[in-house]
């Protein structure tokens, strides 16, 4: 069950980085031919055999914009889908809107595929980020719900690691197919396997004993039970405190009490920054892969690649006295340094210090930062807010996204620009970082009463004679 939601992330990593091939610019050269007396026509020949939205639409000189726009409105769909996906999974449940938003993202990938002009294609990559964003919330909270609190920091950093291979396999499968509606068709196919499997998910047994819908969470736990191997024939739930009465509001939980409430409010605003400064790192160094020295396909596999020590790395120290709050604070910091100190050497000297592996380890450290803020941010936000507050900071998250594709080409001004701006906004999301509660072996709050008290209750499974704490 769980693993099925984790490797959806391969799916969404192909959707989230296909405008980096797909959009590729190659290097032309323009010529100018008389036409009809005086009238001269331009014609644009490509020194390279290459098959792309630019080379399609010729998308260059005045144009040339309109491939980091399209970038753009995917992760301004991806704000969008975090805005109204959220509370909508916190209000009707996590399975109806998953699979909803699977199914209508892969229906607009194969618009994409199919588009006729680059406004159809930008109004496709639009609509998948709108579906992306959605899913993607409510496929972490679904990983984490499905599984006891002691698990979520090894759900949560499978996630990530999922997302780093199906962008390592996006620049393979980038080289193997090259002309961009073939790619595009085959990277948005495998989301059809991954509908059909998810087809039989059940809903989360958090949400459901959250709303007070206590035999449905054990006609879940059980199924679970019995798919896992264990007969779990006499499960029952009791809450250790006060019940709450099923259906009933718990404490007004909404978007509004990120604002209204005194303990959310600062962590809101702290996470809020910490995420747009994670996304706006960990995009921007990531869509300025082709744009290195050396083969676009490589270098989009190895930032993809150059993710996965860093979750087994962040694993190991949030789950040690480091804990949750040093860490994401350290990680963020070291990103700083390493685009600080990139600034200041040449891009590629052919040893092992340069500027393109300095790049390699910010994404790496920053990789580590952005792990850490989901399973932060989970254990932050009491039960019956959690998707509303995962919600919120997604949502800032990817403001940061979108102002990503068009960090790169801030080169124009000056070589460094990009890397100054990744090296200020880690350094200053690092030191805020710090401003959080820790987290680690902490009860986590089911409601917002919860929250506020000093001694607060906290939720039991009891399993056939088998306490299990969440």
């Amino acid at each position: 069950t769980d693993l099925c939601v984790c490797v959806l992330q391969v799916y969404m990593a192909c959707q989230s980085m296909l405008i980096v091939l797909v959009g590729y610019t190659p290097e032309y050269r323009i010529e100018q031919q008389p036409e009809d007396g005086e009238l001269q026509r331009q014609h644009v020949t490509f020194t390279e055999d290459v098959d792309s939205v630019v080379t399609e639409w010729l998308l260059i000189k005045q144009q040339a914009y309109k491939v980091s726009l399209a970038g753009s409105l995917f992760f301004a769909g991806l704000l969008v889908g975090n805005v109204v996906f959220g509370p909508l999974s916190d209000k009707i449940g996590r399975r109806p809107v998953y699979l909803t938003g699977l199914f209508f993202e892969v229906v607009f990938g194969y618009v994409t595929v199919l588009a006729p002009n680059y406004e159809v294609f930008a109004a496709s990559r639009l609509l998948v980020g709108l579906m992306n964003g959605g899913i993607g919330l409510v496929c972490f909270v679904l990983t984490q719900e499905y599984v006891g609190k002691s698990y979520w920091a090894l759900t949560g950093t499978l996630t990530s690691m999922s997302f780093a291979i199906g962008i390592a396999l996006f620049g393979v499968l980038g080289y193997f197919v090259r002309p961009w509606r073939s790619l595009a068709s085959v990277a948005n196919s495998s989301g059809v396997l991954f509908f059909l499997l998810s087809v039989t998910l059940p809903e989360s047994p958090r949400w459901l004993y959250s709303q007070g819908q206590t035999e449905r969470a054990e006609e879940v736990l059980c199924y679970m039970a019995l798919r896992n191997g264990n007969a779990a024939k006499h499960l029952v739930l009791q809450r250790v405190g006060a019940a709450k009465a099923g259906g009933r509001d718990n404490g007004g939980a909404g978007v509004l009490q990120l604002v209204l409430h005194p303990v959310l409010r600062l962590r809101t605003m702290v996470l809020m920054y910490v995420w747009y400064a994670c996304s706006l790192v960990y995009y921007g160094l990531t869509l300025g892969a082709s744009e290195a020295s050396g083969s676009r396909f490589v270098n989009v596999a190895m930032y993809g690649l150059v993710e996965l020590p860093a979750y087994p790395l962040c694993m190991y120290f949030i789950n040690k006295q480091a804990g949750r709050r040093k860490s994401l604070s350290s990680f963020l910091c070291l990103a700083g340094f390493a685009c600080l100190c990139t600034m200041f050497l040449p891009e590629n000297t052919g040893t092992l210090l340069s500027a393109t592996s300095l790049a390699l380890l910010g994404k790496l450290m920053v990789s580590a930062a952005f792990n850490i803020a989901y399973v932060y941010t989970s254990e932050l936000y009491p039960t019956v807010i959690r998707n509303a507050g995962l919600g919120v900071c997604s949502m800032s998250c990817r403001f940061g996204g979108i102002l990503a594709p068009f960090v790169p080409s801030m080169r124009a001004f000056h070589a460094s620009m990009p890397f100054t701006v990744f090296c200020l906004s880690s350094l200053s999301a690092g030191c805020l970082g710090l401003l959080l509660p820790e987290t680690l072996n902490s009860p986590v709050a089911e409601t917002l009463e919860e929250l506020s008290s000093p001694t607060r209750p906290f939720a039991e499974f009891r399993w056939a004679g088998l306490q299990i704490c969440v």
